[in-house]
C-alpha cells in the first residue's frame, strides 16, 4: 500500500472520530436541552435515524454512561460561564420559591438577576436543590445564603424576591438584603378577595359547573366543537379557573363569552340538567372580564425576565387605581368590586419594599417625573437618591494612603469622568447639580428601553448609573422561579420520579442554560 493510501486512509479515520465525537457532544445538549431521558440514545429507532442522516450503518449511540458524563462536564463548563459573569457583575438580585415534585420531594429554586456591563439584562438559574427539613424562617434563610456562597455572590446581593408566604417573609428579615414580595402574587390575590366580595361567587360556580360538564365528557367535547364549526366559529375547548393560576379565571370566562350560542344550543339538545347563563348573567361576566383585563395585562407586564420591571411596580398600581375609580354608570356589583379591589391592593402596596420600588421607579427615564406618586413623596424620594449618591461617591474616590499604589491610567480617567460628570466638588451644590442634570433629560417613551438610555448617557451620569444599575436590576415578581418549576415538570416525571437530586439539580439549570437567548 502507497504512503499516500496509508495518509488517505488515517486521515478519513480521523474525520471519522471527529464525527463520532461531534455527534455525541451534540446528543448531550439535545438531552439536556429538551428534557429528554437520558435512556433515549438506546432507542432502535433513534439509532437508525441517526446512521441514515450520517451514512454510516455501524454507527452506534453513546451509551447512557457516556451521555451522563458528558451532562455533567457541559454542567460544570456552562456553571464555569455564568460563575464568571457573576464574577463581573456588580450586584445581583435574587428570586426564590419552593416547589414540590410528584415524587413528593421538596426542591428550592433560585434564579439570579443583574445588569451586566453592557447594559444587558441577565437572568438564569442558580439551583434547583432538594431540601429536607421543613420550611421554617430560620431554614429557609439558610437556604437561600448557602445558595449565595456556593456562587460567590454573598457580597453582591441586593434583593430576594419571593412570594408572601409568612415563612418566606420572616426568612427575608433575616437575612442581610431588602426583600421584595411577589407583586403578581399580591394583584391576584387582591382579585380573588374583590370577587369573593362582590357577589360573584355564584356566576363563577355555575361557569364552573358548565366548564366541567364538557372537559369531564368526550362525548360532550366533541358536540360542542361540532356546533362550533357549524356556526362558523373557531373550534376551541372550554378553559377550567384554577386558583393558582393566575388569569385563568378570565380565561374561563371569555371563552364561555365566545362560546355562548354554541354552549346554549349543545346543552338544549343533550337535555342536560346544566342549565345555561342568563342574558343577565352573562351581562355580568362581560363586567367581570372589562374588571380583569387591566389585572391581566398588568400580571403580564410584570413578569417579565428580559426587561427591567421592578420600576414599573408602582406606575401599574396607580394605573389600576386609576382604571378602579367608580362611575355613575357601574352596577351596584361592579362599585363593590371596584372599592374592595382598591382597598385591598392599598394595603398589600403598603406591606411591599416600597423605598426600593420609589427609588427605581425615579431612576427608569420612563417614570422619573414620578407622577404615580403624590407631589409630598417625590421630594422625599429624590433625598434618599441624593443619600445613595453621596454614599457612591464617596465609596469610588480612590485613595493612594490606604492601597500604597499610585493611581493607574484607568483609574485617572474613572477620577476624571467621576470629577467632570457627577461630582464636581465635595459640597453638597455638586450632589444637587447632579439630580438636577438628571432630572433636566427628556423623558423616553414606554417602548424604549431604559437600559439603552443609560448605556448611551452612563458618562454623563457615571455615579447615578452605578445606582441605576443596582436598582432596576431587582425583578418584579417571582414569576422566574415559576417558569423553572414548569420546567422541573418536565423533567421529574412519574417515569423519573428516582432521579436524584443532584442530576435534577443539573438537568433543569442546563435545560435554562441552554435555552436562554444570549
Amino acid at each position: 500500500m502507497s504512503r499516500r493510501n496509508v495518509e488517505d486512509q488515517a486521515r478519513g479515520a480521523e474525520e471519522d472520530l471527529e464525527t463520532v465525537a461531534e455527534l455525541a457532544v451534540e446528543a448531550t445538549r439535545w438531552i439536556a436541552r429538551n428534557c429528554r431521558p437520558v435512556n433515549t440514545v438506546d432507542d432502535e429507532g433513534l439509532r437508525e435515524v441517526i446512521q441514515i442522516a450520517s451514512g454510516d450503518t455501524s454507527y452506534n449511540l453513546p451509551s447512557r454512561r457516556t451521555i451522563v458524563s458528558r451532562i455533567h462536564n457541559l454542567y460544570d463548563s456552562e456553571r464555569a460561564r455564568r460563575m464568571d459573569m457573576l464574577e463581573n457583575a456588580t450586584n445581583v438580585a435574587l428570586t426564590g420559591d419552593h416547589w414540590t415534585s410528584v415524587s413528593n420531594d421538596n426542591y428550592l429554586g433560585v434564579t439570579a438577576h443583574f445588569i451586566d456591563e453592557e447594559w444587558s439584562f441577565r437572568s438564569f438559574a442558580l439551583t434547583v436543590s432538594q431540601t429536607t427539613e421543613r420550611h421554617f424562617a430560620e431554614a429557609c434563610a439558610d437556604h437561600f445564603l448557602e445558595v449565595a456562597k456556593y456562587w460567590n455572590v454573598e457580597n453582591k446581593l441586593t434583593t430576594l424576591g419571593t412570594d408572601s408566604a409568612r415563612n418566606m417573609t420572616a426568612a427575608a428579615r433575616l437575612l442581610p438584603f431588602e426583600h421584595l414580595p411577589c407583586t403578581a402574587h399580591c394583584v391576584q390575590r387582591t382579585v380573588t378577595v374583590s370577587l369573593h366580595d362582590c357577589g360573584l361567587d355564584g356566576i363563577l360556580a355555575k361557569c364552573r359547573k358548565i366548564v366541567g360538564h364538557f372537559k369531564h365528557s368526550p362525548s360532550n367535547a366533541q358536540e360542542l366543537g361540532e356546533q362550533q364549526v357549524a356556526l362558523g366559529q373557531k373550534q376551541e375547548p372550554l378553559v377550567q379557573d384554577v386558583p393558582t393560576r393566575w388569569n385563568s379565571t378570565l380565561e374561563m370566562v371569555r371563552r364561555i363569552l365566545r362560546n355562548r350560542l354554541p354552549l346554549s344550543t349543545t346543552l338544549s339538545q343533550q337535555n342536560s340538567k346544566i342549565a345555561m347563563l342568563t342574558s343577565q348573567e352573562l351581562a355580568k361576566l362581560e363586567k367581570v372580564e372589562e374588571l380583569l383585563e387591566p389585572c391581566r395585562n398588568v400580571t403580564e407586564l410584570l413578569g417579565g425576565e428580559q426587561y427591567i420591571s421592578c420600576s414599573v411596580v408602582l406606575p401599574a398600581f396607580c394605573h389600576l387605581f386609576r382604571v378602579m375609580e367608580p362611575s355613575d354608570d357601574d352596577p351596584v356589583y361592579v362599585v363593590r368590586f371596584k372599592k374592595v379591589f382598591t382597598t385591598d391592593l392599598a394595603k398589600r402596596k403598603e406591606s411591599t419594599n416600597l423605598k426600593w420600588l420609589k427609588i427605581a421607579t425615579a431612576l427608569d427615564p420612563r417614570f422619573k417625573d414620578l407622577k404615580c406618586l403624590p407631589k409630598d413623596e417625590r421630594h422625599e424620594v429624590w433625598t434618599s437618591i441624593s443619600s445613595l449618591v453621596k454614599e457612591e461617591r464617596l465609596a469610588q474616590q480612590p485613595s493612594t494612603e490606604t492601597t500604597g499604589k499610585q493611581p493607574t491610567k484607568k483609574t485617572r480617567m474613572s477620577e476624571f469622568l467621576l470629577c467632570s460628570s457627577d461630582s464636581d466638588s465635595d459640597d453638597e451644590d455638586s450632589i444637587d447639580k447632579c439630580l438636577k442634570r438628571y432630572k433636566s433629560e427628556p423623558k423616553i417613551n414606554m417602548d424604549q428601553c431604559p437600559l439603552q438610555w443609560w448605556s448611551s448617557r452612563e458618562g454623563a451620569h457615571v455615579l447615578m448609573a452605578r445606582i441605576a444599575r443596582k436598582y432596576l436590576s431587582t425583578p418584579a415578581t417571582t414569576v422566574p422561579c415559576e417558569r423553572l418549576f414548569s420546567l422541573s415538570g418536565h423533567i421529574v416525571q412519574k417515569k423519573r420520579a428516582s432521579l436524584s437530586p443532584d442530576n435534577v439539580n443539573k438537568l433543569v439549570c442546563l435545560s435554562c442554560w441552554l435555552n436562554a437567548k444570549e
